[in-house]
């Protein structure tokens, strides 16, 4: 049986219908991240899905020097303090050190683990031991069966309040591809399951400075992960990806979200 966990307002887990994660790559700036998040809100609310919002405040992971981070995490966690207070959503970011814990926690609903690190003990237990959801992407070098090794350090600290989420795993050069049998074995270590449906059409440094990405192929995965019971659902969205400073090419258009999100739903309620 898989564990149902709150999320401020949100529950996932259990039983419950499918949770949407999203929201753009990363903080361009406070009216843009504002604006999506209003906007996601009004679509969640007309399709009935409950929403987590997400936002990093801190891409330390991008394929250049030069690329576009963010805006640190100071001015991003007021940010994302201000979308939770003023929308009354629950708000998730990366962390990407222990030193970075104890001040997201007291902003951020989840912390997550970028799957980069999640091999990484001690932030996995910092993390853990701030009493926060923590969300642990599942690495591209790993295989589905090795988070539980993983959610386990999570859980040596008292706090089984996790949700494992898969990327897809590396394919070759520049690729990802997504196991479906994936879903299932993940689900028996007994934590809800999310799929991370942009990042997984990501082509990672596939455009040499930059990464690319497949958004075309987003639905399909999408409707295939949701299809096999898992408990939610992770999307990375922007009103115009082509001038997203980040993740751009795997990023969902926000006026396409509606359509997607009742076919996820069908899915989900026939399923469950």
């Amino acid at each position: 049986m898989v564990k149902e966990i709150s999320v401020g307002n949100v529950k996932i887990g259990g039983d419950r219908p499918l949770v949407l994660i999203a929201g753009p790559c990363v903080i361009e700036n406070e009216v843009a991240t504002m604006r999506c998040a209003e906007r996601l809100m009004t679509i969640c609310n007309g399709v009935s899905i409950p929403l987590i919002f997400k936002a990093s405040y801190d891409k330390a992971n991008r394929t250049s020097v030069n690329s576009f981070r963010g805006p640190g995490m100071k001015e991003g966690l007021k940010i994302l303090k201000k979308v939770k207070e003023a929308l009354g959503v629950p708000v998730l970011s990366d962390i990407h050190s222990i030193e970075q814990v104890e001040p997201a926690a007291e902003v951020l609903d989840v912390l997550q683990i970028p799957a980069f690190l999640c091999r990484q003990t001690d932030l996995v237990v910092a993390a853990a031991r701030s009493g926060k959801v923590v969300n642990i992407k599942k690495g591209q070098f790993l295989a589905p069966w090795d988070m539980e090794n993983v959610a386990g350090k999570a859980v040596s600290t008292g706090n089984d309040n996790i949700i494992l989420t898969e990327r897809g795993v590396s394919f070759g050069y520049n690729n990802l591809v997504s196991d479906m049998r994936s879903f299932p074995i993940l689900r028996k270590i007994g934590y809800p399951v999310v799929f991370d449906a942009t990042h997984s059409v990501q082509l990672p440094g596939g455009l040499g400075g930059s990464s690319g990405g497949q958004r075309e192929f987003v639905e399909y995965l999408g409707r295939a992960a949701v299809a096999t019971g898992i408990d939610g659902i992770f999307m990375e969205v922007h009103e115009d990806p082509e001038k997203a400073l980040c993740d751009g090419p795997n990023s969902v258009k926000l006026e396409d979200l509606p359509a997607l999100l009742k076919k996820l739903k069908a899915i989900d309620a026939i399923v469950k």
